[in-house]
């Protein structure tokens, strides 16, 4: 249990360093009065992302194998990173 915790916390922690959200938080704080508001409405938000992909990939999970789980996981996430670069390039 203490590794998945551990592996859970790194990798989302890694993943939202740098990325958009972190970022609107960002100019949030910036322009914001209220520091703690921007913190918590922040927090908040991603709890319920998080909770959102718990429930669901605990419900898909016990419908298709992991692997398809995993492999369909890559796909998108590749997909997501050639669309942001062909954006880009617009």
């Amino acid at each position: 249990m203490l590794q998945s915790f551990i592996t859970t916390f790194l990798a989302v922690f890694l993943a939202e360093m740098g990325d958009k959200t972190q970022l609107a938080t960002f100019g949030f704080a910036a322009q914001e009065g209220s520091k703690l508001t921007v913190f918590l409405a922040a927090s908040l938000a991603l709890i319920t992302a998080s909770a959102i992909g718990v429930l669901a990939g605990s419900l898909i999970g016990k419908t298709i194998p992991i692997h398809y789980i995993k492999y369909g996981s890559g796909i998108l996430f590749i997909g997501i990173g050639v669309w942001t670069i062909w954006k880009a390039k617009l």
